[in-house]
């Protein structure tokens, strides 16, 4: 069954009729011909297809198009509209993507990742829960484990934590 949807991709608005089975990631590549997030394992365990949503970062891979129907998608190529956002420009300074398949999804999460720190949200190993988060105060334990369902096939994690750490200000 087919529904029409609207998106906003990168601050562009977009109308499309998708079928109900469609998943973000493949409205986003297939319909509207934005290929900066990529299509990895299309099970939800490589990150690769790492947009945000709204401002939060989302796995496009598993959720269906119909569900943003309205939605705000920004993909690590509407980040910084006039030139390179800072956590891109981190990415290459600090030689944080090889192959580079990974590194929309990486930079998608870092951006989001640093926002849900800001906002206080704690992780897996944040010591203490009654503190709030410093973005500067985060240890490499607490961007490694933000940062875990991105995988890098080509190691470029040291890279990754020097770039998300620049941009933290840490």
């Amino acid at each position: 069954m087919d529904t029409s949807i609207t998106l906003t991709v990168d601050g562009e608005r977009h109308g499309l009729t998708v079928d109900t089975r469609t998943t973000l990631l493949d409205a986003l590549r297939e319909r509207l011909g934005n290929t900066s997030p990529k299509k990895g394992c299309d099970h939800g365990q490589c990150g690769s297809c790492t947009v945000l949503v709204d401002g939060r970062r989302q796995l496009t891979c598993l959720a269906l198009a119909v569900s943003y129907d309205g939605a705000e998608l920004t993909t690590a190529a509407g980040l910084a509209p006039d030139g390179p956002h800072p956590m891109q420009q981190a990415f290459l300074r600090h030689d944080a993507y090889q192959c580079g398949y990974c590194t929309p999804g990486q930079v998608c999460s870092a951006v989001g990742m640093l926002d849900e720190a800001a906002r206080g949200q704690p992780s897996h190993v944040t010591e203490d829960l009654a503190a709030p988060t410093s973005v500067e105060d985060l240890t490499d334990a607490e961007i490694r484990e933000r940062m875990s369902g991105n995988l890098c096939r080509c190691g470029a994690y040291v890279g990754i934590l020097d770039a998300v750490r620049e941009v933290a200000g840490a």
